[in-house]
């Protein structure tokens, strides 16, 4: 079945009881049993719903995987990822990344014994001097958020085969209309699905994709136990946005391209990060393990200034300025002070997360409307 297909069908059947094409939104928080312990599948709505099955079939299938988990955000689901790790475990993650998963990681586990390691992984041999025995989890992005760096999934995924350690990816900015980290080798994939799997800025969502049975079931038992599940409603909301992400998918990615080369050249424009041009230092590795290079790309302002940078932000009438991205609205986002606030001065400048660093979420109106509002906007500049 193609992925097409798949968005639309999988994990759906039509409702027994009525006939409804749309999975039922099963507002319920208990289910009636026929006798102690004996019931229909379903006992509690924080274990299953009927509403999240079909969704964690779905996601599954998009992801070529066994399984799918579903969580109330993507930080929820990083967070059940690194809680299979104990005291003294060590995790090398990519040292571009979200901020909230830099300040899940810091914040909350550092101070819990869990050690981490901050690297480049462009070369995916760079991680290698950072492996010991205590090393658990390699987690990475790619692209990477905000950078568009690309990470070598197939080359990561058998240094971490070689030394026992699971390989964590987070899917968020290609999604499975552009890459399959399980296909290349990962043990588990990530998705916040509150951006392109959703596609419409109404709900938050996260959500694991993952083929071992053994992993699936402990990560099951860290959702139930400590219940970070989404609603139905809000899963009902996903069901509804996968339905046209393969549409959504492939307008993002026409604009995305077109911007890019629109900024390449513009004389107010120090830099663009965007996989697909032939210069990018990934280029040839987004080719190999993407369809797609995507509607995500950073700029950087000549007159990186923090008044330049506002004035042109604040300049949009259709880029909004706004966190988030993925939606079929343009969004702008300032990510030193938004995003990626999180992480120190120090750390953003050493990897390029710069003052006059914008992110740039390319949405599906027409394109000349968008390229008619960001020529505008630089004129302010």
């Amino acid at each position: 079945m193609k992925l097409a297909t798949k968005l639309i069908h999988a994990g759906q059947e039509p409702d027994p009881s009525t006939g409804a094409i749309m999975t039922p939104i099963y507002q319920t928080s208990t289910f009636v049993q026929e006798a102690p312990a004996k019931h229909k599948g379903y006992e509690y709505a924080r274990s299953q719903n009927p509403t999240r099955t079909a969704l964690e079939a779905c996601l599954a299938s998009i992801e070529n995987a066994k399984f799918g988990l579903s969580f109330s955000s993507g930080v929820a689901a990083t967070d059940a990822i690194i809680k299979l790790l104990v005291p003294g475990d060590e995790v090398i993650a990519a040292d571009d990344m979200y901020g909230g998963t830099y300040r899940l990681f810091t914040k909350i586990y550092e101070p819990m014994g869990i050690r981490f390691h901050f690297v480049n992984m462009a070369n995916p041999s760079s991680i290698k001097p950072f492996i010991n025995e205590k090393t658990k989890l390699v987690w990475t992005e790619t692209p990477t958020n905000p950078l568009m760096n690309i990470c070598d999934i197939s080359e990561l995924a058998a240094i971490c085969r070689e030394n026992k350690i699971l390989l964590a990816v987070d899917n968020t900015f290609a999604t499975p209309w552009s890459q399959n980290p399980l296909d290349l080798g990962a043990d588990l994939v990530m998705h916040s699905a509150t951006k392109y799997l959703g596609g419409h800025s109404d709900v938050i969502h996260g959500c694991i994709m993952l083929n071992d049975p053994q992993l699936r079931e402990r990560l099951y038992f860290i959702q139930k136990s400590c219940g970070a599940v989404p609603g139905p409603m809000d899963c009902f909301l996903v069901l509804r946005g996968l339905k046209t992400m393969h549409v959504r998918m492939k307008a993002h990615a026409e604009n995305g391209e077109k911007i890019a080369h629109f900024l390449k050249v513009h004389p107010k424009i120090e830099k663009v990060y965007w996989p697909g041009f032939e210069n990018h230092p990934g280029h040839e590795i987004a080719k190999k393990q993407m369809r797609s290079f995507g509607g995500m790309m950073s700029i950087v302002l000549k007159d990186g200034t923090k008044e330049a940078v506002s004035r042109m932000m604040t300049s949009t009438k259709l880029f909004a300025l706004a966190e988030s991205l993925g939606g079929v609205e343009s969004l702008i986002n300032h990510p030193a002070s938004m995003t990626h606030a999180s992480i120190p001065k120090e750390e953003r400048d050493k990897i390029g997360v710069v003052e006059g660093l914008i992110r740039l979420s390319v949405g599906i109106e027409d394109c000349d409307d968008l390229l008619d509002d960001l020529k505008n906007a630089l004129e302010k500049v």
